[in-house]
Order: structure tokens, then sequence, then C-alpha cells
């Protein structure tokens, strides 16, 4: 049943729904990606001395916090591989947005046959002949980056080493606010 200005009690109940979800979903876990996961860090040596790094987030996951885990495994890359410092040759990170449309369910009165009837129209404006339509956007974040590592005395000579350790102690895992902390 709908009002003359457009609200359903289905529309109010899916909305609900929707946002209980929304509320119990949380950001990707800072943790390796494992097949058929989408979420999660990589990493794969290309020299003895460069790095690839990747981190992929979900939808909740923000882009601040997708950057810092990606900054978070190149340090602990680094260090694993006996380095004290580490610089970017190439970092990016993309946005990959998927739109959902969700149809509000049609009444079958009458014998529903003709233009439109399977289709999908946008929300605004009237349209006679098909269902209004929600659009929900998502956004997922994946962050890349080559590293190149470096010592002690390579990174006294490059103005954009960055301390592993130092990444480590400000944006570690347990550095990280926990969920109920404000």
């Amino acid at each position: 049943m709908r009002s003359l200005l457009g609200f359903s009690w289905k529309h109010a109940g899916l909305a609900m729904a929707l946002t209980c979800l929304a509320a119990c979903a949380t950001p990707a876990p800072y943790a390796p990606r494992a097949p058929g996961q989408a979420t999660g860090y990589t990493d794969r040596e290309l020299a003895p001395n460069r790095y690839r790094v990747t981190f992929t987030g979900n939808s909740v996951t923000p882009r601040e916090q997708v950057e810092d885990d990606l900054l978070l495994r190149a340090a602990e890359v680094t260090l694993a591989a006996g380095y004290s410092h580490f610089v970017f040759d190439t970092r990016n990170t993309q946005a990959q947005t998927r739109y959902t449309a969700l149809p509000e369910p049609r009444s079958h009165f009458g014998w529903g046959f003709g233009p439109g009837y399977w289709s999908f129209r946008p929300r605004w404006g009237y349209d006679p002949f098909g269902p209004p339509v929600d659009i929900i956007a998502s956004t997922r974040y994946e962050a890349y980056a080559e590293i190149v590592l470096l010592n002690q005395d390579q990174a006294s000579r490059e103005p954009r080493a960055i301390s592993a350790t130092e990444v480590i102690s400000r944006i570690g895992p347990e550095a990280a606010p926990k969920p109920n902390q404000t």
C-alpha cells in the first residue's frame, strides 16, 4: 500500500533491516588476505630490497584506515626483511564503488503485462509503468605500494626514508583505539 507521498511500509521495513545490518558491519580486520577473501593485506618480494604491499578494506573501512594499514604492513615487511627504513617508490589508493538497486515489490493485481512491467525506474518523478527504486552505493578502498627497503646508513642519506619502528609504534594494532573507545 502506498500513500500519496510515496511512502511505503515495505520501504520502511527494508530501510530498517539495512540499517540494522550496517550497524553490525565492522571494518576489515588487519590480517593477511586468505585465498578466496576480498579483504586484508598481501605482500610480495619483487627484488631483495623491493616489495609490493597491498591492503583492501570492505565497504565500511574508511580510506584513512586502509592507507594506515598499508603503511603498517610496509613497516612490518621492512623489519621482517632485516631493514630499518623504507621509501615509497609508487603508491596509490583506488576506490571501487558498487551500486545496488532495490526495487519495491510490485503488486500483481490485474493482468500486469505491458510496457515497463519488468523495468526499474528511478525513484524521482512520477512513472506509472515502473516501481520506484532505491539506489545504494557502497565504496571499498584498496591501497597498494611498491616500497624500497633501506638500512640505517642508506636511510641517513634519503630524506624520504620512513622509520619502520616509528610507524609501528604510532599506528600499530596495539596503538589503534579499541572499538568501544572514543
